[in-house]
């Protein structure tokens, strides 16, 4: 089945900030999972032609439901479908983290994740949501309008700077990007000699932390730095603080 990338993308922005405002009543569960146009085969395409390691994590069928609901997405837009059918995505061993329905490997739940961090209830519209992080701390960020202009561009929140540095890339293109783009340059700055030795200790649900912190003068250089690993709810916290 093929999918118009450019009207995925208009239904996933118009309905962004999870598409209802608090005096529209929701949309049933049956409304939002689209079985003929279900982005999902387009996900999985993409992952059969994959330069980068990939793997999908299973849900669990009424987490992904609950999900779903929450967002009020419908699966044929890539974001809806990647909620709905995954536990989440975990890309080049769990170096970059995409966020579905949660899973035991990943337990960022896109909905509750953001919950209480870019909105405090479930229908309320959302500046900007957290749809993935990394294993240095960085977050990305689908803008809903308070990062900027350009809604729907991927912002990311680099541990480098502590700035939110748009990308200029759609939803859907950064899935694209995860899956075949070049990892290892943009995140050249942000690896050290024994990265990927500790990336083996490293599980989904932490990321690295560094002192000093690489947005500081004296922890420019990474490989000069002390490297320690933290939840990432953690990180999330002291990243955001510092904002």
């Amino acid at each position: 089945m093929k999918l118009n990338i450019k009207i995925l993308l208009f239904f996933m922005i118009s309905h962004f900030a999870f598409g209802q405002s608090k005096m529209r009543p929701l949309r049933p569960l049956n409304e939002l999972v689209n079985k003929n146009e279900d982005a999902i085969n387009l996900i999985m395409a993409w992952k059969s032609r994959a330069k980068n390691k990939v793997q999908i994590l299973a849900n669990d069928s009424l987490r992904s439901s609950e999900a779903l609901f929450n967002t009020q997405i419908s699966t044929r837009s890539p974001m809806g479908a990647i909620i709905f059918h995954t536990g989440g995505i975990l890309i080049d061993d769990g170096w970059m983290r995409i966020y579905g329905s949660g899973s035991e490997k990943l337990n960022r739940n896109l909905p509750t994740w953001n919950k209480g961090k870019t909105f405090q209830n479930f229908g309320d519209s959302a500046g900007h949501l957290i749809i993935a992080d990394d294993a240095v701390g960085g977050f990305f960020l689908l803008n809903g309008g308070d990062l900027g202009n350009d809604i729907g561009k991927i912002y990311y929140l680099s541990p480098d700077n502590n700035e939110y540095e748009q990308l200029d890339l759609t939803y859907t293109e950064f899935i694209n990007f995860c899956f075949s783009g070049n990892i290892d340059a943009f995140y050249k700055d942000l690896r050290w000699k024994d990265w990927e030795d500790d990336l083996k200790k490293l599980s989904a649900n932490e990321a690295f932390i560094f002192y000093p912190y690489l947005w500081t003068k004296e922890g420019k250089d990474i490989n000069k730095v002390q490297i320690n690993k933290a939840s990432v709810e953690e990180i999330y916290t002291l990243r955001t603080q510092k904002l």
